[in-house]
């Protein structure tokens, strides 16, 4: 069975940089809520992205493919994890020079069968209100991003990780996935 879930949001800011801070990978952890994130070739159909969601050691290790590469409109992935499969897309509509309409939606092939099909009952109000506190959280990255530009056109720096946070990631990294 897949799950489904659909969140949107409008931003007051241009598509164009709201594309810009969306697919900024590695700063997804700005606005995704407990995720860390690494990527490798990823602004090309076949570039592939890790996302470690989880506090310290438990979590769980979403790795993904993307399959679709439209900038600035549309990104779709395929959720290649363990626990996560399924595809996945973000979506930016633009409302005029100064906003946009964001929608991050995604369809999981939830594992553990009949288990799974119940966990999903109670984990998708969970999963739904996740998507869309990392959104509200995007909308204020993007209107605080210094300068209105995001890092790979030289606006804010990235902040240096901490040594633990590569350990714990030195252990993670398995064939055909990001290095």
């Amino acid at each position: 069975m897949t799950a489904h879930v659909r969140v949107a949001r409008v931003v007051a800011a241009p598509a164009d940089l709201v594309w810009a801070v969306l697919t900024d990978w590695e700063r997804q952890g700005d606005w995704i809520p407990a995720t860390r994130v690494r990527a490798m070739n990823a602004d090309a159909v076949g570039g592939r992205i890790e996302a470690w969601t989880g506090l310290g050691p438990v979590g769980f290790l979403d790795t993904m493919e993307i399959t679709l590469w439209d900038p600035p409109r549309r990104c779709e992935v395929l959720h290649t994890g363990r626990l996560v499969n399924g595809p996945g897309a973000f979506d930016v509509q633009p409302l005029g020079p100064a906003g946009c309409r964001v929608v991050w939606e995604e369809h999981v092939d939830l594992p553990f069968g009949v288990a799974g099909r119940v966990g999903w009952l109670v984990v998708r109000p969970f999963a739904r209100a996740g998507l869309a506190a990392a959104l509200r959280r995007l909308d204020s990255v993007v209107v605080s991003w210094p300068d209105g530009r995001s890092s790979r056109r030289g606006g804010r720096r990235r902040r240096p990780r901490p040594a633990w946070s590569r350990r714990q990631w030195s252990g993670r990294r398995r064939r055909n996935h990001c290095v």
